[in-house]
């Protein structure tokens, strides 16, 4: 049994990013660990969805744990940090928030984590931390540093491979099979993901999909039935999630890579 620790920054980023490899390393014997820098706080809750009185933090941490039992993970931490908002809000000056957190001290936080569990794999973002967030940008710092000083083995930046995308959405919508009134994400944005030609690893989570959507509906404070992954059609849902991408920079040496790493990332190239 390999470990796969999956660091992240708000409650619903691993359903998003990672439920699929996480529920697949679970399917196939392997510990998974969920840490959180922050508790979300600064969500857009759906309208209606608390009750009176209701915070949201307590909320979303609550969703994280429905969202692990789902996935089939073992532990649910978080660093204590505060959601920095969105790049350029006043809220990214606030004293607590992740993104002004010194890099080495969140990083020690992280990497004690990191020591008890020893894990093949520790899973952050890419550098741009996938759209631009700045608490996702500093999960890369952090989770790289933190990995540095517990010496782990594999890091795996998640990412958006946005050619894959690009090229799924044109061929769908040649065939007509975006439905009436489905808005997809702006695929042209300079900070939405990552080139192909950048990406390494792959891992298949095809066979996972309903455990990786109800990973999502957990988080019910954030993504009502209407949002736009989970109004997906089945197929489309399987074609552009079912899929997740890493970057692997250094990669493991071949004869040393842990078994975990070798049997669920596979290389594109």
């Amino acid at each position: 049994m390999g470990t796969i620790v999956s660091f992240h920054a708000h409650p619903d980023d691993e359903s998003i990013g990672s439920a699929g490899t996480l529920a697949r390393a679970v399917a196939e014997g392997h510990r998974v660990v969920l840490v959180f820098a922050t508790r979300g706080e600064l969500g857009e809750p759906v309208p209606g969805v608390l009750a009176p009185g209701e915070q949201l933090p307590v909320r979303r941490s609550a969703e994280c744990f429905e969202s692990a039992k789902i996935i089939g993970a073992a532990r649910v931490e978080f660093l204590g940090y505060v959601d920095s908002g969105m790049m350029g809000e006043p809220t990214n000056d606030a004293p607590y928030c992740f993104w002004q957190a010194k890099v080495e001290h969140a990083a020690k936080r992280l990497a004690l984590i990191l020591d008890e569990e020893e894990p093949d794999v520790l899973t952050v973002y890419d550098d741009n931390g996938g759209y631009g967030h700045p608490d996702h940008i500093q999960v890369h710092r952090v989770g790289r540093r933190a990995a540095e000083l517990a010496a782990v083995p594999v890091v795996a930046q998640g990412t958006i491979n946005r050619d894959w995308m690009v090229r799924g959405m044109t061929g769908l919508a040649k065939e007509g099979g975006l439905p009436d009134g489905w808005e997809p994400p702006d695929l042209e944005a300079p900070n939405f993901g990552k080139p192909e030609a950048e990406i390494t690893h792959r891992v298949d989570a095809v066979d996972y999909v309903d455990k990786k959507r109800s990973s999502m509906r957990a988080h019910a404070s954030q993504m009502g039935p209407d949002h736009f992954m989970l109004s997906m059609p089945e197929p489309m849902f399987a074609m552009g999630m079912g899929t997740e991408f890493y970057i692997v920079d250094p990669p493991p040496n071949p004869a040393s890579a842990p078994d975990l790493f070798v049997d669920l990332f596979t290389p594109l190239r």
